[in-house]
């Protein structure tokens, strides 16, 4: 379930992160197609918030400074250390793939930071990204760290869906894939999500909640490097997570 007016307002502001200068009622109204007069309601009540303002009278409506000041406060909180922020990017450096810290978000993984490739083919990610739980290497990795309870009651709720020929169309074949990934120790996607991409998932331990790893890509450049690339993120796992077993 999606709650339009909320959807609105995040599409406008991605609208002028694109857009990077300011915007009339009239221009944003054409954009999205919406009714003048809802339009208006939007831009007014972000206006009256103090979200957004007018640069120069008449000539568009623009962002606010006030999102700089919340997002720092945010940023601030902590909540990606660092410390994993430099893990991601130094994984990404040695790998040349596309690297990811996800967390868990309902019935998805959240990517909450992410490094691409500067690869012309890469596996495109980006901050707030998010991806099924129970059809991908990263969403079972978090999974897997889940209480028995709280990882039942996600698998009863998921709507499976064959996105690709590879897509797990079972809660048992995920229970099953879960089993299979702790046992060898890393949880592998192979294009069940997004065709032709795949990648490696490891589990960040001794975090205050559930961290997954993923270095993903083209399945057939990754598949090959597959010990390379697991041997790279379990050394950087130890160099950058307190107490994590040596790579």
């Amino acid at each position: 379930m999606t709650v339009r007016q909320v959807v609105n307002a995040l599409e406008l502001i991605e609208f002028f992160a694109e857009r990077g200068r300011p915007a009339s009622l009239a221009e944003i109204s054409k954009h999205f197609g919406w009714p003048r007069s809802s339009t208006f309601n939007l831009l007014r009540t972000l206006s009256n918030r103090g979200y957004l303002y007018e640069p120069q009278a008449k000539q568009g409506y623009y962002p606010s400074p006030r999102w700089i000041t919340l997002i720092h406060k945010i940023d601030q909180a902590g909540l990606i250390p660092p410390a994993l922020q430099e893990l991601v990017k130094a994984v990404c450096d040695r790998t040349n793939e596309t690297t990811v810290l996800a967390g868990i978000s309902g019935m998805q993984a959240l990517f909450l930071c992410a490094v691409e490739t500067v690869r012309d083919v890469r596996y495109a990610a980006h901050v707030g990204k998010t991806v099924p739980l129970h059809t991908t290497a990263t969403g079972r990795a978090l999974l897997a760290q889940l209480p028995e309870p709280s990882k039942a009651s996600i698998l009863k709720r998921v709507t499976f869906q064959r996105y690709t020929p590879f897509s797990l169309m079972s809660v048992e074949a995920v229970e099953r894939e879960i089993a299979v990934s702790l046992n060898r120790g890393y949880f592998e996607g192979i294009g069940e999500y997004s065709r032709d991409l795949g990648g490696y998932a490891l589990i960040l331990p001794n975090q205050e909640r559930q961290l997954a790893l993923l270095v993903a890509g083209p399945w057939g450049r990754v598949s090959p490097m597959k010990d390379e690339i697991l041997r790279i993120m379990r050394e950087e796992i130890s160099r950058y997570v307190p107490d994590a077993p040596p790579g």
